[in-house]
C-alpha cells in the first residue's frame, strides 16, 4: 500500500466515523490528507469504492491484531480467545468500528458487514481458517472452513446485536470460543 493510499484511507476512516458514508465527501478526504480531490478519485474511482476500501482497511487492522494474538498465545484455543478478545475490545475503542457496531453516524455502513459483507467476511474467515488449519491438521478442509466462518459470523453477531445475557467483555468471547471448541472436537 502506498503512503498516499494509506493517508487517504486514514482520512476517510476518520470522516466516516464522524459523519457516516452518506456524509463523506471526496473533497473533505482530499483536504484532510493534504492532496487534491482528483488524487482521491484517481486512487479509488468513486465514493463507494473508497468506502469499501475503508471497510477492508479497517478489517485488515483488526485481523493483523488477531493474527498477532494467535502467534503469541501458548496454545491454539488460547489464541482464539486472545484474538477474539482483541477484536471485541478494538470494536469498542476504534472510532469507526464503534460507529458501525453502535449505529452512531454509520447506519449506512452496516451493509458492509451484513448484506454486502462478503469481502470482510471472506478476509476474516481466511485468517481464522489459517489458524485452525495449522493447529488442527487432522480436520478436513471443509470442517476447518465451516468452523472459521461460524466463529467469524458468531463474533460479528455479538458485535452487531449485543445481548443482555452477554454484556461486553469476556463472556461474549467465552461463548464464541465454546462454540469453536465444540466444532473443533474430532468427529
Amino acid at each position: 500500500m502506498t503512503e498516499l493510499t494509506r493517508a487517504l484511507l486514514l482520512a476517510a476512516a476518520d470522516l466516516v466515523a464522524a459523519r457516516g458514508s452518506r456524509g463523506l465527501r471526496m473533497a473533505d478526504v482530499a483536504s484532510r490528507a493534504g492532496v487534491s480531490r482528483q488524487s482521491v478519485y484517481n486512487e479509488f474511482g468513486n465514493k463507494d469504492r473508497l468506502v469499501q476500501a475503508v471497510a477492508l482497511f479497517k478489517a485488515g487492522e483488526f485481523l493483523d491484531g488477531v493474527r498477532e494474538r494467535f502467534r503469541a498465545a501458548p496454545d491454539p484455543v488460547e489464541g482464539l480467545r486472545l484474538g477474539l478478545g482483541f477484536a471485541f475490545a478494538l470494536a469498542v475503542e476504534d472510532p469507526l468500528a464503534r460507529s458501525v457496531f453502535t449505529g452512531a453516524n454509520a447506519e449506512d455502513l452496516l451493509p458492509l458487514l451484513t448484506t454486502r459483507g462478503q469481502p470482510v467476511l471472506a478476509l476474516a474467515t481466511s485468517v481464522f481458517a489459517q489458524h485452525i488449519g495449522a493447529h488442527w491438521p487432522a480436520l478436513p478442509a471443509a470442517r476447518v472452513r465451516l468452523t472459521a466462518e461460524t466463529v467469524v459470523r458468531l463474533a460479528l453477531s455479538h458485535l452487531l446485536t449485543p445481548s443482555r445475557h452477554f454484556p461486553p467483555g469476556s463472556r461474549r468471547v467465552e461463548a464464541v470460543v465454546a462454540v469453536a471448541e465444540a466444532l473443533l472436537r474430532e468427529p
